[in-house]
């Protein structure tokens, strides 16, 4: 099997919160879920100040559903909710 490129979106719960206390704790657990492969974050704007930190990775296809780290990233302090948002394979 190959890798996989997946997208988790991390919404916090509310524009208040620390975004970037966010993005370093959810960015070294994909990091511990992807054995550190490659990584990029993305700040995207959703409506009324608040911003969605989206985290673009790579993973083995091996590791099966990405869903797992979802659930983790998930019950991290300050997260409303944290979802897959696409998963595709990577050419190449």
């Amino acid at each position: 099997m190959g890798n996989a490129v997946v997208t988790l979106r991390v919404m916090p719960k509310s524009p208040d919160i620390d975004l970037s206390a966010i993005e370093k704790k959810a960015l070294a657990e994909v990091k511990e879920f992807n054995g550190g492969k490659d990584t990029k974050v993305d700040i995207q704007p959703i409506a009324f100040g608040l911003k969605a930190v989206n985290i673009i990775f790579v993973m083995d296809e091996n590791q099966g559903n990405p869903d797992a780290i979802a659930e983790t990233v998930a019950k991290i302090e300050g997260v409303n909710s944290a979802e897959i948002t696409d998963v595709r394979r990577a050419i190449g």
